[in-house]
């Protein structure tokens, strides 16, 4: 199991010298940041334009496929529960390109968004490279592994918003009729617009730990006020698995929302420690 040390390492690249720089040293500074995050995310962008084939038809238009992973494990649900709706039977829709450009502009989007998925952890190091020789000695310990955490954070929020909320967003969508007599045709462009926002959106929802941590860190944050409003954290929970999975049945809106429920108390811990933290220091230079 990793240490914390082995994701301070994984931090502490470009520690500060202790040296100030001066407010063009430090513009300097921030555009090769850029230019490096810029880079990374040109690179990523730029291959997954070569693979894209494989990406679109393997993991764009899974979810939509009644052998994905994540259908079968639903209409096995649906055999045990006795709820059809979670199956896909069949993907009851055409997608379209309504464009003359309407393809390629498809294939640039999605290699822009693949570039900045997979770019984002490095992305996210530059700019904690840039922040960080602000930070006192304090709040560079307390940190400690920020760059780890917030990428396991993000990418575990986009695999379940893919294998998760995705399929079962798309399976009701896709089957949702006023009349059978009406056949769903949807824009390709909408279509990939919808699982980006899914995936992105649980991406940043599962930042919900770090927050905690931040605001905590900060004095805005306790455990106790958490727990004193978690009835209320519930509901908020429960009408944003409303909202996530357009899905009327209440086993679609319980998968989503446990692990939000999870995330929420595991936020109430990571307030706990830095609170218990904050005392101990607190304990210690008053001793000294």
């Amino acid at each position: 199991m990793a240490t914390d040390q082995d994701f301070d390492d994984f931090d502490d690249d470009d520690a500060s010298d202790g040296t100030e720089m001066s407010f063009l040293g430090h513009l300097e500074e921030l555009r090769w940041h850029i230019l490096r995050s810029v880079a990374s995310f040109f690179i990523f962008a730029v291959a997954a334009w070569f693979f894209r084939e494989f990406i679109f038809s393997s993991i764009i238009l899974g979810p939509t496929k009644t052998d994905f992973y994540t259908n079968q494990i639903l209409c096995q649900a649906a055999d045990l529960f006795n709820m059809p709706s979670l199956c896909m039977q069949k993907a009851d829709f055409i997608l379209q390109s309504r464009e003359v450009s309407g393809q390629f502009m498809m294939a640039l989007t999605q290699s822009i968004i693949v570039g900045l998925l997979f770019a984002f952890p490095y992305m996210f190091h530059e700019l904690w490279r840039f922040i960080k020789p602000g930070l006192k000695s304090k709040e560079l310990k307390a940190a400690r592994g920020a760059v780890f955490w917030v990428s396991v954070l993000f990418f575990s929020g986009v695999a379940f918003g893919y294998f998760v909320v995705a399929p079962m967003a798309i399976n009701f969508l896709a089957n949702f009729k006023l009349d059978p007599s009406i056949q769903n045709q949807f824009d390709i462009n909408d279509y990939i617009s919808l699982l980006s926002m899914l995936t992105l959106a649980c991406g940043i929802t599962f930042q919900l730990p770090m927050i905690a941590f931040v605001l905590s860190q900060v004095g805005i944050l306790t455990p106790s006020f958490m727990r004193e409003y978690r009835r209320h954290a519930l509901i908020v929970i429960f009408i944003v698995a409303a909202i996530i999975t357009p899905s009327p049945d209440v086993i679609s809106q319980l998968l989503v929302a446990f692990p939000l429920l999870g995330l929420y108390e595991i936020s109430i811990g990571v307030s706990g420690r830095v609170l218990k933290r904050k005392m101990r220091e607190e304990e210690m230079e008053s001793n000294s």
